[in-house]
């Protein structure tokens, strides 16, 4: 076998998902920012919800591993985002203190202000909900590229509010996954006028638990007016907020149902959560918004059943905001 033919045979291998070295759907492993449109990234921290589940820092090799199967092309938008614009796998964001959340944070608000700086959007994977403080920091606010110096509109999917600013710390993690939700209102990087929390479960946390979210003016769409409206009243709700502001979307797993993702760090059984085709379709709606990046967090892999579907269920998530992201800004280069 010559060169030309090895090249052929590996070419003709790309198709099947059990070959070659994972990466996120099987995209180009490149770590520099400036070398793609759209970043896929890894984060895996584990240190900022010590209450629960401690393994999401797997999240992301669970990922890498099954989203070599998924299909390439998006059928209701009839668009093929690979074609459309570099998308790379940078890899994992490095945590050489990931047992301490509060000076990780700071490490991962540090490597995505050189995704912003280069003009690359991310779509990460988590990793605990801590994740995203820093995320959203680094791409939004005064100095941001992303956002153009706006604030973002924060799209929020979670069974919990995550925004316990009466709360001094998490068992001692002051920027944990309960805080980020409040600091980024408080501290600048957030419009909550803008923003909207969707599958909030209401059976959580104790009586009130909702409360600071609506101190902030965040507005909130918990389960039960969700079985009123359905995923159109949601999308028509998010968009009018939304208006034209570049938009970070946040999709903690624990907003489905635990049939749809029995792996999280936060299950909430009895009450039923978002099923994952209206998770999709909601997220569909918000096609032809300025989304500047998305993570999909909480993923439990040591719980996940043997087909691994909270782990499939998180690669479609995710590939439905590379999606948003190349419909709206590179579709022109297809």
């Amino acid at each position: 076998m010559d060169q030309q033919e090895f090249e052929e045979a590996k070419k003709s291998m790309e198709r099947w998902y059990w070959w070659g070295i994972p990466t996120f759907f099987r995209c180009p492993w490149n770590e520099d920012p400036g070398a793609c449109d759209i970043a896929l990234v890894g984060v895996p921290h584990s240190s900022g919800n010590g209450s629960t589940e401690r393994d999401q820092h797997l999240g992301p090799r669970a990922i890498r591993h099954v989203s070599a199967l998924y299909r390439r092309s998006h059928g209701r938008f009839a668009i093929t985002p690979w074609r459309m614009c570099r998308i790379n796998d940078l890899g994992d964001v490095p945590l050489p203190e990931a047992m301490v959340n509060d000076v990780s944070v700071v490490h991962i608000e540090d490597y995505f202000k050189r995704l912003d700086r280069a003009g690359a959007r991310p779509v990460s994977i988590g990793g605990d909900h801590a994740i995203t403080g820093p995320i959203v920091r680094a791409l939004a606010g005064r100095e941001a590229r992303l956002s153009g110096g706006r604030k973002a509109a924060l799209v929020h999917f979670d069974a919990h509010t995550d925004s316990y600013h009466h709360l001094p710390h998490w068992l001692g993690s002051r920027r944990s996954a309960a805080h980020w939700a409040s600091y980024l209102v408080t501290e600048g990087f957030v419009d909550p006028a803008r923003s909207t929390q969707i599958g909030i479960r209401p059976n959580v946390g104790t009586a009130g638990s909702r409360v600071a979210s609506e101190e902030l003016d965040y507005r909130i769409i918990g389960m039960d007016e969700y079985e009123e409206i359905g995923a159109k009243g949601v999308i028509d709700v998010v968009r009018r907020r939304v208006g034209d502001s570049p938009v970070y979307i946040t999709f903690d797993l624990d907003a489905l149902d635990p049939a749809d993702a029995p792996a999280v760090a936060n299950l909430e059984p009895g009450y039923p959560g978002i099923r994952c085709g209206d998770a999709i379709r909601m997220l569909q709606g918000l096609r032809g918004l300025d989304i500047i990046g998305g993570d999909v967090v909480c993923i439990m892999p040591t719980k996940d059943n043997p087909n691994q579907i909270t782990a499939m269920n998180a690669m479609v998530l995710a590939f439905e905001m590379i999606c948003l992201i190349a419909d709206r800004h590179f579709k022109s280069r297809a």
